[in-house]
């Protein structure tokens, strides 16, 4: 009987991109998003194309398994602009 090492599974990435806007108070607002993404890569290149059409935009990625409710600290990958804090 032969023993075989089970290789641990990549847990499920939570790849997001969101352009900001400025409403008549100032305030910022979600223009573009937020959307999820296949890949990190295709996220920035999302991103960077945004940047020269809003106010702010942000990618950010994060290990995640809404199944078991159990999510990873967020990782920026691009940022641009006036953004609101990460929670």
């Amino acid at each position: 009987m032969s023993t075989q090492v089970v290789s641990e599974q990549k847990k499920p990435k939570l790849i997001v991109v969101v352009a900001f806007d400025r409403g008549d108070d100032g305030e910022l607002f979600p223009m573009y998003g937020p959307t999820d993404q296949q890949s990190e890569e295709r996220a920035i290149r999302i991103a960077k194309a945004l940047a020269g059409k809003h106010v702010g935009v942000i990618a950010w990625s994060r290990d995640a398994d809404p199944a078991l409710g159990d999510y990873g600290p967020p990782k920026t990958l691009f940022v641009n602009g006036d953004v609101p804090d990460m929670e």
